[in-house]
């Protein structure tokens, strides 16, 4: 008899131990475990924010350990501006506010994807996407 997948070794309680120790879930606000992510020297982690639906990108900013944690509990977008130096969530004055529906991480642990439920627009010149400039 063949088994059914060769990548899926090990018992059921093993694999789901693996899952979890490669990121984390967020139920109804709660933080189940932090990966080990890689930030920058000032703390922050570059960060792409996807819509859900479409995979458009919407815009890049950047994240902290405590923007990145608000975000995962409130369920909203919350970043760090560099040029600032104060957390912000995506909305506040403007009302275009993104729900956040997954966050994942790449492979060197050193970058975010957001999907996200945009409601409005995602850039500041009112357009959806910051990505709106086609250079080639």
């Amino acid at each position: 008899m063949m088994r059914k997948s060769a990548r899926h070794k090990g018992t059921k309680t093993q694999r789901q131990k693996v899952r979890r120790s490669e990121g984390y879930n967020v139920t109804g606000g709660r933080i189940r475990r932090l990966p080990r992510l890689k930030f920058d020297e000032r703390g922050l982690i570059p960060t792409v924010v996807q819509d859900y639906k479409t995979g458009e990108v919407l815009m890049v900013a950047y994240m902290n350990r405590e923007s990145l944690k608000i975000t995962i509990k409130e369920g909203r977008t919350c970043f760090y501006s560099r040029s600032r130096k104060v957390l912000w969530r995506k909305g506040e004055t403007s009302g275009n506010i993104q729900k956040v529906k997954s966050i994942w991480y790449d492979c060197d642990k050193d970058t975010l994807l957001v999907k996200v439920d945009q409601r409005g627009v995602a850039c500041h010149t009112g357009n959806r996407s910051c990505f709106y400039r086609r250079l080639v």
